[in-house]
């Protein structure tokens, strides 16, 4: 097999293949197709591609998260067949790779090395290629090694790829210059992983739409009977800070009036629909109910820009997904062209792309935890110091 020479130009590539599966097929492809411009972008230069990706969560070497599964479908997309390296990169002697045009090699999160930014995985990372190009969005606010220790081994020559340039152009048009009203839509199950970015827009925001299981801290609050409904003291002390912050702004905080109920989170379960304030003690609150749905789109049509991120219930079981899929519809209302809409997060995209309307939002971000964290304020890692990938040289 042939090896690398010094005379082929080589681009190891970062992208986020994280893609939903189910019973070990794709059913999402967005993050695949998000990186195809940077990849084609790169051959165009005449640069052979060693592609780096994480996916799921993976507790050491695991062939049910292995990469492989990716291969068939970037091979379509690209036009040219991609090599998948399966082999441990560690036992490899350094820039040793087939000569290919593109490679993508296994599961980057099968070395614990990835997840503590280790210095000399780093270093073994940085020499399989001449430039380094992080396109990885939604792991950007990450320090790990493939996104953030990496960089420090490219002096010059590491650039942030197209979808990362287009994400930050995107992201900037709510949070430098966003049309009002402006309303934030948020979902999911914790208060406390996302009170960082409600506080960030408070005063900001016109509105603030708390859905999800994040809504019966709240409730719990106001004196409501929430039953069997997630709720901790932990979260009710963050919920508590928070809207004593709200107070002194403009910005409006929208809770739910009504959910949907069950004693159990399975699909045909028995459910009732019952004020918010009122759920029996052996039930639990599972998805938003009509009146609150009512209520939050009257919020929306109103508004000229949306951030979305998380859904409404457990969208996953279709008993609990009316909320959530009421919410996508009524953001891209015909009605409703003129608003900007951004949408953000793995679950908010599961739940657009299965009911077919991704095309109609403005901009669906792949990031979830890092577009957070970037409306947050926060420098992201795996971004800062890069140029742009137009600057690089033919």
């Amino acid at each position: 097999m042939k090896q690398y020479s010094k005379q082929v130009k080589r681009a190891l590539l970062r992208v986020d293949f994280n893609v939903p599966v189910d019973n070990g097929a794709i059913t999402d492809f967005t993050r695949i197709k998000s990186a195809i411009p940077t990849i084609k972008h790169l051959l165009n230069l005449d640069y052979n591609i060693i592609i780096m990706s994480h996916f799921g969560r993976p507790k050491g070497w695991d062939n049910t998260f292995s990469l492989r599964l990716m291969v068939d479908p970037l091979s379509k997309m690209l036009g040219i067949d991609v090599m998948f390296y399966s082999q441990h990169i560690l036992n490899n002697e350094t820039g040793k790779l087939p000569l290919e045009r593109v490679v993508l090699l296994e599961n980057i999160r099968f070395y614990k090395e990835e997840t503590s930014d280790d210095y000399a995985f780093s270093k073994h990372l940085s020499q399989y290629g001449d430039i380094y190009v992080n396109d990885a969005f939604g792991v950007s606010h990450r320090e790990h090694a493939s996104v953030h220790g990496i960089k420090q081994f490219f002096k010059e020559n590491k650039y942030k790829g197209i979808l990362i340039d287009q994400e930050l152009k995107e992201l900037n048009k709510i949070k430098q210059h966003p049309a009002h009203p402006l309303t934030l839509v948020i979902g999911g199950s914790k208060v406390s992983s996302k009170i960082k970015v409600l506080e960030y827009f408070l005063g900001i925001a016109d509105n603030i739409i708390i859905g999800g299981g994040m809504a019966f801290p709240f409730i719990k609050l106001l004196n409501g009977k929430i039953g069997k409904s997630l709720c901790n003291d932990a979260e009710l002390l963050v919920a508590l800070s928070f809207m004593k912050k709200a107070e002194n702004t403009k910005t409006k905080i929208i809770l739910p009036i009504d959910c949907v109920i069950s004693a159990e989170i399975k699909s045909q379960a028995k459910t009732l629909i019952v004020d918010i304030k009122e759920i029996p003690d052996n039930y639990m609150g599972l998805d938003i109910g009509p009146k609150s749905i009512e209520l939050f789109t009257l919020v929306i049509s109103k508004s000229k820009s949306i951030l979305w991120n998380g859904p409404m219930g457990v969208f996953e079981i279709n008993e609990f997904s009316e909320g959530t899929n009421s919410i996508a519809r009524a953001i891209t209302d015909e009605l409703n062209q003129e608003i900007y809409s951004l949408a953000g997060g793995g679950d908010t995209l599961a739940a657009i792309s299965k009911i077919g309307i991704n095309n109609k939002f403005s901009y669906l971000s792949t990031g979830g935890g890092a577009m957070l964290d970037f409306f947050q304020d926060y420098s992201l890692p795996g971004i800062t110091k890069l140029k742009s990938l137009v600057d690089l040289p033919n």
